[in-house]
């Protein structure tokens, strides 16, 4: 399976993004409204990701240095190098490398781009249905469907 099959039912409109000097706290209330775990951080003009924050760099910097750290700005503590897959990349290695860098949100971008947001969630989930596309195909063949 394709990340663009992913994608298809998803809309651009669907990637949460917040502004480059967006406060923590604003950014941590986002996730909890919307009950996501990561936003992209992007100029509101621009389709071009910044980086990201998530629900772990929020966790990790409240667990170093306390609330006031809802203060900061998400520039301050987005991830900036951000590993990114295309449309025509395979789900299963975009699994495997989430997996491997223990990251759960992986910006899809075409021609410099962001056209999506795929999350670990949602590989997993078209994983398994495919699985189990597979799975009838095989019995249909023994049964002699």
């Amino acid at each position: 399976m394709l990340v663009s099959q992913i994608l298809k039912d998803k809309t651009i409109q669907d990637v949460v993004r917040v502004a480059p000097g967006t406060t923590v706290g604003e950014a941590a209330g986002i996730l909890s409204e919307k009950k996501i775990g990561g936003v992209i951080v992007c100029d509101q003009s621009s389709m071009t990701p910044r980086g990201i924050v998530t629900e772990r760099d929020i966790v990790r910097e409240l667990g170093k240095r306390g609330a006031i750290c809802l203060d900061d700005k998400v520039d301050d503590i987005m991830t900036r190098d951000l590993i990114t897959c295309g449309p025509g990349d395979r789900a299963i290695k975009v699994l495997q490398v989430m997996t491997e860098k223990r990251f759960r949100h992986m910006p899809v971008m075409d021609n410099g781009e962001l056209i999506g947001l795929v999350s670990i969630g949602d590989v997993v989930k078209a994983r398994l249905d495919e699985l189990g596309a597979q799975a009838e195909a095989l019995k249909n063949m023994i049964m002699g469907y």
